[in-house]
């Protein structure tokens, strides 16, 4: 079912918001006077290559249209569906390509931000929220890239040692906390202070964060991700150092 009083709380300017097929939903609404185009996935729904086509679909559909119109994205989704026929299908290809089909969108000229209003883990995680260009998190957002007993199994650290590194490391830790520290959540509501219409309509007007990913910067100045904006920046430099040189040959 849809997140009715999310949705009410981000739009009460009216929408046209209904669901579709394997529990997504889709429509227009309207932010600040604005029409938008809202995209979601819900009840924890894993995601398999079906919801993945869906979704994409219809990112490509508003790309294709030729409108710089902004896309939201409404996250509820477990994890990615891993059974074998998912995995033997090429689940990660559909993965891939849903994250590049909203990535696409935002190097077209739309806005995209994502809400995360329940659970994301995993492939499903990143192929959805983490592909857009901002990501928020509302009451009841949860949030992994992977879970803490996961990493143990591949990593093969005790669990007691990665719990005790999460408190000081927030790449090894879930959860909204972790995440806003290194700067992959942009922001944090409250659905109840009912202010959320107007900040989604702040974000996006903010078009600095469609030009550039500045992620790895925000996460610099919670302390969350220190090493990623400095191994950027000398990437850059020595980048415009190496063009210069060629130039001058």
């Amino acid at each position: 079912m849809m997140p009715d009083e999310l949705i009410s709380t981000l739009f009460p300017q009216g929408h046209t918001i209904s669901p579709g097929a394997e529990n997504t939903f889709s429509g227009q609404a309207q932010v600040a006077g604005k029409t938008v185009e809202v995209l979601g996935i819900a009840d924890s729904t894993p995601l398999g290559p079906e919801t993945a086509l869906v979704l994409a679909g219809r990112v490509l559909e508003i790309v294709r249209a030729g409108r710089d119109v902004p896309i939201v994205f409404l996250i509820d989704t477990a994890s990615q569906r891993m059974t074998r026929r998912d995995e033997m299908l090429g689940l990660n290809e559909y993965l891939a390509h849903l994250a590049k089909s909203i990535t696409l969108a935002g190097v077209s000229g739309h806005r995209t931000v994502s809400v995360l209003y329940g659970t994301a883990a995993a492939g499903a995680f990143i192929a959805t929220a983490l592909s857009t260009q901002t990501m928020v998190a509302v009451d009841g957002a949860h949030p992994s890239v992977m879970d803490l007993p996961s990493i143990a199994r591949v990593t093969k650290l005790p669990l007691d040692v990665l719990t005790e590194k999460a408190k000081e490391t927030p790449v090894f830790a879930p959860g909204v906390a972790p995440l806003a520290a290194t700067g992959a959540i942009s922001e944090t509501w409250k659905i109840s202070d009912r202010q959320c219409a107007e900040r989604l309509a702040a974000l996006l007007d903010d078009r600095a964060q469609t030009d550039a990913d500045r992620r790895d910067v925000l996460g610099a100045t919670r302390g969350g991700r220190k090493m990623a904006a400095e191994v950027a920046r000398r990437v850059e430099l020595a980048f415009a150092r190496d063009a210069t040189v060629s130039e001058a040959r």
